[in-house]
């Protein structure tokens, strides 16, 4: 058997049907059929070798359950069923476009910035990872260096969610997206150049993990909202706020970054919209927090059209940018955490959504509300919102369900 053959064989064995963890024992074989019959084997053999020392890498990388993530997607679509590992892998013949509102992007991912086992199609939105099969880990970041000013995006997961890692986050310039294109392992956050959000609900940043949100799967959308102003970055999960990542990144340029190690995965840009830390910004983020239950803040404040206009198409997205509760899920998963090991929950624990009492109806003689179309007018003229529904990843706080008022 000529060395070229074996070498495509090794190959065909340490990749197909390979799993995350697994180390391939190209050596032994070597030793076996490491003969050569000419000066044109020794190249091959020199590959064999450097590939063997390349996939020794995945026997200390992490390594997670193969089953895809299902029930935590932002919407409900049948598309986005995935009964469990295997069979979803081939995708559904048409893809869920649930939440995809914008058709404006500030960058979308970059053709010459990426790892070989990353194609990129949607006019560069959408990166789909090892189309056969897996044999490392892949990554891809942005085209723009996020630098000054506010940055928010939004990835939704298009396939699904499942074996050693799949990352969401940002890093510098010096992240080598090939370094690990032979080994699994979690590999956003594993320098100090980069921060990831596992999709296991872990935080990396130098190659420490943190709990640090609820897991994510097929149809989650997660938000990452860079502030340079404040050297903050936030994360989002289907449009509930996760927390505060880290602080003291002013003056430093990110790129927006994902990574994967299964295969036949793909994750797509729903949103990518920046803005200047302007004074105009502030404002906006400002009336945002003052009334944060409030579904259409612009329309609540009754602007003149010219100016409603200009502010939905520059800084819309400031005003649905979710707000964070009291508790956040970051927060909420840590007590979990806690409560699993200390014992079952006492009774003065947040009950879930599903046994949440319902919120009461509005009188059949108000007025409905042009603010909110859920809504109704009391007595004094003002709008009264519905409460928010709890986000169904975690309880929320009881006064999380308060009515809110909004401004007529």
């Amino acid at each position: 058997m000529s060395l070229s053959f074996r070498a495509a064989m090794l190959l065909s064995r340490a990749t197909s049907g390979s799993e995350p963890g697994r180390e391939v024992d190209l050596e032994q074989d070597l030793h076996v059929r490491g003969t050569t019959e000419g000066p044109g084997d020794v190249s091959e053999l020199e590959f064999l070798e450097d590939f063997s020392v390349s996939t020794s890498c995945s026997i200390s990388c992490s390594s997670s359950s193969p089953e895809a993530v299902t029930g935590e997607s932002f919407c409900q679509c049948e598309l986005q069923a995935a009964p469990g590992h295997g069979t979803p892998l081939q995708g559904p013949a048409a893809e869920c476009l649930c939440g995809e509102e914008d058709d404006g992007f500030s960058w979308v991912w970059e053709e010459t910035s990426k790892s070989t086992e990353v194609s990129l199609s949607c006019g560069g939105r959408k990166a789909s990872f090892h189309a056969d099969y897996s044999c490392g880990t892949a990554a891809t970041r942005g085209t723009e260096a996020l630098a000054e000013g506010q940055h928010f995006w939004e990835i939704k997961m298009t396939s699904p969610v499942y074996g050693t890692d799949m990352m969401v986050g940002v890093g510098t310039s010096e992240v080598n997206l090939d370094k690990f294109k032979y080994s699994f392992c979690s590999m956003l956050g594993n320098d100090e150049d980069s921060w990831g959000l596992s999709y296991t609900g872990l935080l990396q940043h130098g190659g420490t993990k943190e709990m640090f949100s609820p897991r994510f799967g097929q149809g989650s959308i997660i938000g990452v909202h860079l502030d340079t102003w404040h050297g903050t970055l936030t994360f989002y999960k289907n449009r509930h706020y996760i927390g505060v990542a880290t602080t003291r990144l002013q003056n430093k340029a990110f790129y927006p970054m994902v990574c994967s190690t299964a295969a036949k995965s793909s994750v797509k840009v729903i949103r990518a919209r920046h803005s200047p830390t302007s004074l105009q910004y502030l404002c906006c983020a400002r009336l945002r927090k003052q009334m944060p239950r409030c579904p259409d803040v612009l329309r609540a404040l009754d602007l003149p059209p010219g100016l409603l206009r200009l502010l939905q198409s520059q800084l819309g997205w400031v005003f649905n940018l979710p707000q964070g509760p009291e508790q956040p899920l970051r927060d909420a998963v840590v007590n979990d955490l806690t409560q699993d090991t200390m014992g079952p929950r006492s009774s003065g624990s947040p009950v879930s959504t599903q046994s949440a009492s319902p919120s009461p109806s509005p009188l059949s003689d108000t007025q409905p509300c042009r603010a909110c179309p859920q809504g109704y007018l009391d007595t004094g003229g003002t709008c009264v919102c519905p409460p928010t529904p709890p986000s169904s990843d975690s309880s929320e706080p009881e006064d999380y369900q308060s009515k809110q008022g909004c401004r007529t």
